[in-house]
């Protein structure tokens, strides 16, 4: 009898010993995880996010205050700096983004005087217009694959040239080279009976396979055509 109690005792002895011995080697595992490198990758990444959010927050601020500009709501537009907007539309499975800077008319004289005829013009203020495809298009039955372009002009009285550019990201026109153009295509402005005082771009759906890209500012209206590949 007593040595039966004595080895169920040395039995619960040993099997306390195992566990507890389990338990410091699951411990010292988990110890040994990197946390502080999963922490700070994590930290990172939210600091990125955080910090692109904040721009494109910054940039886009007075993209409303544009808006009420050109519907009158405002009545005087005394914003002195360019508001950063963005325009945005889809023609059956392909969707194109405008993002510019949108000047304002306030007074000045625009068409051959703060805009020059027979000049590269950014066609917005400050960083150049980009276009973006997030699908191949046709224009002039050329094919412009899918991608993100600078968007320029040659403005002129009577004829204007519009540009696809492979660098959208330039200042102004101050970079610019016609050796990366993709694609230029003359037209003629359209006069507009009233006036749009907030530099305004838009994407006008013609069907699910064609469409244009259009400028419009003061009186003047100006279109880039374009097709689906499918």
């Amino acid at each position: 009898m007593k040595n039966s109690i004595l080895t169920t005792i040395v039995i619960s002895f040993i099997t306390l010993i195992t566990t507890s011995c389990g338990s410091n080697q699951q411990s010292n595992t988990e110890a040994d995880m990197p946390k502080d490198s999963v922490i700070a990758d994590s930290h990172a990444q939210h600091q990125a996010k955080t910090a692109n959010d904040e721009k494109n927050q910054r940039e886009l601020k007075f993209s409303g205050y544009a808006d009420s500009v050109n519907q009158g709501l405002i009545a005087k537009d005394t914003l002195k700096t360019s508001a950063r907007r963005e325009a945005s539309g889809t023609l059956g499975n392909l969707t194109v983004t405008i993002n510019y800077g949108s000047p304002g008319v306030k007074g000045r004289s625009i068409w051959n005087g703060l805009v020059g005829y027979d000049q590269v013009w950014v066609t917005g203020a400050h960083t150049a217009t980009s276009v973006s495809f997030d699908k191949d298009i046709m224009i002039n039955d050329q094919k412009i694959s899918a991608g993100t372009y600078g968007f320029f002009t040659i403005p002129s009285a009577t004829e204007w040239t519009l540009i696809l550019n492979t660098r959208p990201n330039q200042h102004l026109a101050d970079d610019y080279s016609e050796k990366e153009d993709v694609i230029r295509i003359k037209i003629k402005p359209e006069t507009l009976k009233k006036e749009v005082s907030r530099l305004t771009y838009s994407i006008n759906k013609k069907s699910d396979s064609e469409g244009s890209i259009d400028m419009s500012w003061e009186k003047i209206k100006v279109s880039m055509p374009f097709k689906t590949t499918m």
